[in-house]
């Protein structure tokens, strides 16, 4: 079965479902719950034999000897009794709740949809795959939420293709979501190397990835997401369920790439391991930071500068605030462009998030040393924001949009870019700016454009907004006047208001 044929079997039982009251989100939590407890028994089993996580009275085979409301009964108390394991099973199970209401659908689904595959033997490409295509329908409905956790994945291919990730290195996202950029960038790994070492495979597996994700339910799936795609197993899952801001972990890592949650503040409540609720605050006070800021995306810029150790290299999306904000955001756009070396940023065109109207970007730098000098020497821009139009579903990015700027990015040579543009060809997306030209900008602001933008040239040929005004009061002056006429007219009275 391929991963099309998979996704689409999945999807058909989603729709039935969606009759009973269930959403994308609450279908795709639940076939987490149910897949790892079918490939926990599917992995005790011959040829693995490997002792499995799940207590007996809670394993798969339990649920297959049920049906009706001794089924429905028996899921639900395997969700409770799971959900206060510790690691993994708890990672997976911690609040998990029977959102089924129909004992039929829930047992279709055991059934018919999770025992009717052998998961585990099933190709890394072709059950991850197809979650992720859950994962990806379930962003595309805005009223579930999810979309705020999910990039489009043409951008990130983009991003782990420029920043190249090798075997043996220790790679993060601090803001994991469903966990898109470690699986991607774990399949760059594999294909670009497709003869690792049996120590480089199991680093692979078991070291190479960290992930902070602060929503309990997206980290679930993030982690079902990446044991699917062959990352971490039933007993260890590189994902925390913790703020990621809250302080400096210790860690350090040669590769991070992340895009982190969008709003300047946040007012998160977050449930510890001993059941109290605190407030993220809003104000993120550390000694590692450059500045004190309640902008969350500065601080995270500022956070993924202590996880990287030196030479490591970054991929961020940042709204556009992050480049021209003053008071904190200059402070830390100039220590940036002096510890670390900048060298290249995207600009991004709206319609790519979920949240409509986002302006955003993507920023490479890597760490240095301590210097007297700028390690910053060039900044090199790519504009895919002026004239694009891309939308979320009539026409979305594809991975062939990107790829001229993946090829400028030059991630082999990095030192023989060439720009496209020049006074004789003003129309080039992709031009370098010089660290003191950056340096004397007001606020040191990276929000620079230099393409002529063909929606504001047309704005050139419209009426002066004078004009436009006076239209408007006459076309108001007009429906006033004829409703005066249709009351006159019903009234019976040609003086009627």
């Amino acid at each position: 079965m391929n991963a099309s044929t998979l996704v689409q079997k999945l999807w058909n039982y989603c729709n039935v479902l969606r009759d009973d009251g269930m959403s994308y989100g609450d279908y795709v939590e639940q076939l987490t719950y149910l897949l790892f407890l079918k490939m926990a028994d599917e992995r005790s089993r011959p040829p693995y034999s490997q002792p499995s996580l799940v207590p007996a009275e809670h394993a798969w085979p339990t649920l297959l000897a049920k049906s009706g409301d001794e089924l429905f009964d028996h899921y639900r108390h395997i969700l409770e009794a799971l959900g206060r394991q510790k690691g993994t099973l708890g990672l997976i199970f911690a609040k998990a709740q029977n959102k089924f209401q129909d004992p039929a659908k829930l047992t279709r689904v055991i059934v018919d949809l999770i025992d009717a595959e052998n998961w585990s033997s099933l190709n890394v490409d072709v059950k991850g795959d197809a979650y992720e295509g859950l994962l990806e329908k379930n962003a595309q409905d805005t009223k579930s939420g999810a979309g705020q956790y999910f990039t489009p994945r043409a951008l990130i291919q983009a991003m782990v293709t420029c920043i190249a990730p090798k075997p043996g290195e220790k790679i993060c996202d601090p803001a994991c979501g469903t966990g898109g950029f470690l699986f991607m960038a774990h399949n760059y790994i594999t294909h670009k190397n497709p003869h690792l070492t049996s120590a480089e495979k199991r680093h692979l597996k078991d070291a190479a990835f960290t992930g902070w994700e602060l929503v309990q339910a997206t980290a679930r799936v993030c982690a079902m997401n990446l044991m699917l795609h062959g990352i971490g197993s039933e007993t260890s899952v590189p994902v925390r369920v913790t703020d990621a801001l809250a302080a400096d972990p210790g860690e350090r890592f040669d590769v991070v790439l992340a895009n982190p949650p969008f709003g300047k503040k946040s007012s998160t409540v977050i449930v510890g391991e001993d059941g109290r609720t605190t407030t993220e605050k809003d104000i993120i006070e550390r000694d590692d930071f450059w500045a004190t800021t309640s902008n969350k995306q500065l601080n995270f810029v500022q956070h993924i500068k202590t996880l990287l150790g030196i030479h490591g290299r970054a991929a961020v999306v940042v709204p556009d605030n992050v480049l021209f904000e003053g008071g904190a955001g200059e402070t830390i756009r100039r220590k940036l462009l002096h510890e670390c070396d900048v060298h290249t940023l995207l600009r991004l065109p709206t319609g790519l998030f979920y949240a409509q109207g986002v302006k955003a970007n993507v920023i490479f730098f890597d760490k240095k040393p301590a210097s007297e000098t700028p390690w910053t020497k060039k900044l090199w821009i790519y504009d895919l924001r002026t004239n694009q139009h891309f939308t979320l579903k009539t026409n979305p990015m594809r991975v062939e949009d990107l790829m001229e700027f993946v090829e400028l990015y030059n991630p082999a040579k990095r030192n023989e870019r060439t720009p496209t543009w020049s006074p004789e060809n003003p129309e080039g997306r992709w031009r370098a700016y010089d660290y003191e030209e950056l340096a004397a900008r007001d606020k040191a602001s990276l929000d620079i454009f230099w393409l002529r933008d063909d929606a504001l040239a047309d704005s050139d040929n419209l009426p002066a907004p004078g004009i436009i005004a006076q239209e408007i009061v006459d076309d108001l002056e007009a429906a006033l006047e004829q409703f005066r006429l249709i009351a006159a007219d019903l009234n019976g009275d040609e003086t009627a208001a």
